[in-house]
């Protein structure tokens, strides 16, 4: 078995949505690891279940029970590398702050599964320094934007500037407005979605509304409702806090399914959508140094525009 002190804790109560489960599987989706990797896990004796070593990938779990899974530590990540073949349009820069109009499809930092070819990489290559902002294996970067959202997204150029915008994302000072489009007609023509989000107990790979999350609130307004060929609303959303997938994770929940996410339940046969329909079309907030409000605004790109076009 692995050396005790290269591995790292990980306790799971399971949930009743993987009762009767087997156990290399729940290991595999719980930790990351590739099905073989997360057999090979067990049979090392790295799991118990309610304190009890689980070697057998075929043995079933049970629902409240508790597994102990000792997860080999990840070697030292490498750091992300410049890459210039990667074209971002930078709308705004100085010595402190740039703002980049993200395309979609394009990854914000490397993690897993995505290594390299991101937007951290193309950065590197246009702003060297900024290898020595924040974090180092996502420098720079205060807040993000999903892979197939687009749209406009700040980033720190100096230590100042990182502390800066950090401090007026918690104070939720930063105005983020993002325009998208859902399945039916909100019932109301404007209101706020105030539900906590965290990882779903069912699916873990996805994000829910639960108990057990974090504070978010997205407010929304009606900006055109749509009858054909399909019922769809366009809505301006404003975050008033920034947890993953909230946007898509509050109007899912409430009912109204971003077009085209296929995560959350938003695509359908009567309205075809390349991709989530989740632009990021206004972003302001203070110059970290010299106070001054700025404000960017980006236009919706073509590929949403020609799904408002088949719109009436």
């Amino acid at each position: 078995m692995t050396d005790p002190e290269s591995l790292d804790p990980v306790l799971v109560e399971v949930p009743s949505a993987l009762d009767g489960e087997r156990v290399d599987r729940v290991v595999s989706m719980v930790t990351d690891l590739s099905r073989t990797e997360a057999t090979k896990l067990v049979q090392s004796g790295a799991v118990t279940m309610n304190g009890v070593v689980s070697t057998k990938g075929a043995e079933r779990v049970k629902e409240g029970s508790t597994l102990e899974i000792l997860v080999p530590t990840k070697a030292e990540a490498v750091l992300p590398a410049p890459d210039s073949s990667i074209h971002v349009p930078v709308v705004f820069e100085d010595e402190h702050v740039i703002v980049v109009d993200k395309p979609a499809d394009l990854v914000v930092h490397p993690g897993a599964g995505h290594s390299d070819s991101t937007l951290v990489n193309a950065l590197l290559a246009l702003f060297p320094e900024i290898a020595e902002v924040g974090d180092p294996q996502r420098p720079g970067i205060v807040h993000r934007l999903d892979q197939g959202t687009s749209g406009l997204l700040s980033v720190a150029r100096s230590q100042l500037a990182y502390e800066s915008l950090v401090s007026q994302l918690a104070e939720r000072s930063v105005d983020r407005r993002y325009r998208t489009l859902v399945w039916g007609h909100p019932s109301s023509s404007r209101g706020v979605v105030d539900a906590p989000i965290g990882r779903s107990p069912r699916h873990p790979t996805k994000m829910a509304v639960t108990a057990k999350g974090k504070p978010a609130r997205t407010r929304y307004e009606v900006v055109h409702l749509f009858e054909e060929p399909t019922v769809v609303a366009e809505l301006e959303c404003h975050l008033e806090t920034g947890r993953t997938h909230q946007i898509r994770v509050h109007l899912s929940a409430i009912g109204h399914s971003v077009v085209g996410d296929s995560r959350y339940n938003g695509v359908r046969q009567s309205l075809q959508c390349p991709r989530p329909f989740l632009h990021a079309e206004l972003l302001g907030f203070d110059h970290p140094l010299t106070g001054e409000h700025l404000e960017f605004t980006s236009e919706l790109p073509q590929d949403l525009a020609e799904v408002l076009d088949r719109l009436s």
